[in-house]
């Protein structure tokens, strides 16, 4: 029987991307949580999966210019503790500029505001740090537009280069554009105007 869970579990692990995090909660559906902590347990000694945090397991990405597998992904992380325990969390500016790329500075905090309570995790050299407030833009369906919006508001109007546009739309995959457009609709006009041309169709690339 745990066999049977345990390939389940591989087959989910494996159709996602190298670098997803994830908990016990994110098998919920495919067995008893005892089943699912022995199986998750089994796919660690393998070298599978790697454990990120207590409760916190990774998918890990391997490097083959370093010849091992990277540090865990924390955005990644802060993803599969907000599912874990119900939270919805907003990623800080900073935060949100390193994940795409706009800002090759890794943080030494990585700050993310939640509705649930003020807790901070050590990953490493960095802090993960979830700080409790009251969230105004939390309602983005998609991650792409929690991630979009505050980096391009901790930018400002000013910062918000050519070079910037094209880096964001080149890390937005195309089939998420209109719903990164139609995700947004309500957010400050200069930050909606920017993201309208980033998801501009006539534009390469």
């Amino acid at each position: 029987m745990n066999q049977t869970i345990e390939n389940k579990l591989l087959k989910k692990i494996r159709g996602k991307d190298s670098g997803w995090a994830f908990s016990q909660r994110d098998f919920a559906n495919l067995g008893t949580r005892s089943a699912i902590d022995v199986a998750l347990h089994r796919l660690q000694e393998k070298g599978v999966v790697r454990r990120a945090l207590r409760g916190i397991y990774e998918y890990p990405r391997f490097s083959e210019l370093l010849n091992g597998n990277l540090s865990p992904d924390v955005d990644q992380v802060a993803q599969a503790l907000a599912r874990k325990f119900g939270w919805r969390i907003q990623p800080s500016g900073p935060v949100a500029q390193n994940v795409l790329g706009l800002s090759t500075q890794v943080p030494a905090r990585f700050i993310y505001l939640s509705d649930g309570p003020r807790r901070s995790y050590q990953m490493g050299q960095a802090l993960l740090e979830f700080k409790h407030t009251a969230l105004k833009e939390a309602g983005f369906k998609h991650r792409e537009s929690a991630l979009i919006v505050p980096a391009l508001k901790s930018l400002g109007a000013d910062r918000i280069t050519p070079q910037v546009k094209t880096r964001i739309r080149h890390w937005l995959p195309p089939d998420r554009r209109k719903k990164v457009l139609a995700d947004t609709q309500t957010v400050t006009g200069w930050v909606y105007s920017a993201i309208q041309e980033i998801c501009r169709e006539d534009i390469n690339g």
